[in-house]
């Protein structure tokens, strides 16, 4: 018995799947941009506080003067003493911070939340020990819990 090797063409079978797959490289990442999935404009890759990471967020709530206006007081603040963080120190951010619900006391519901993103922030920037030594009771103990949250 002697079998026939028929060789069939791949091609016909992969042309239409090869040609999608050009498409969606060619429109996927037009798309993600867009949409702002992939927004992260710089991304400080040293470790040095002096470099600043500016992202999605940062890039709109710059942007225009309209969508500025519509955040949230408590999402302003945060951006600020996040800024200062990084260009300063987690000690100026949390000063500010008390200031700021000692001036506008309906922060206050809002204080433990933006401490532990301060922490988590420290502990990106400065790491978990020099984070830690910057603690000290604002908002309760919302800080060292930010801290302890992104280190552990």
């Amino acid at each position: 018995m002697k079998h026939s090797t028929t060789q069939q063409t791949r091609h016909g079978h992969r042309g239409p799947a090869r040609q999608l797959g050009r498409t969606l490289a060619l429109v996927l990442p037009v798309f993600l941009v867009l949409s702002g999935t992939l927004a992260v404009t710089r991304v400080n890759w040293s470790g040095n506080p002096s470099d600043s990471v500016l992202t999605a967020t940062d890039v709109s709530s710059k942007g225009d003067g309209k969508n500025a206006a519509a955040r949230a007081p408590q999402d302003a603040l945060r951006d600020q003493l996040l800024t200062e963080l990084q260009e300063k120190n987690p000690g100026v951010a949390l000063t500010h911070l008390q200031q700021a619900v000692d001036e506008r006391p309906s922060l206050g519901r809002h204080c433990a939340s933006i401490a532990r993103a301060l922490g988590r922030a420290a502990v990106r920037v400065y790491g978990p020990t020099r984070a830690q030594s910057y603690a000290r009771p604002v908002c309760d103990t919302a800080f060292a819990a930010g801290v302890a949250a992104a280190h552990s």
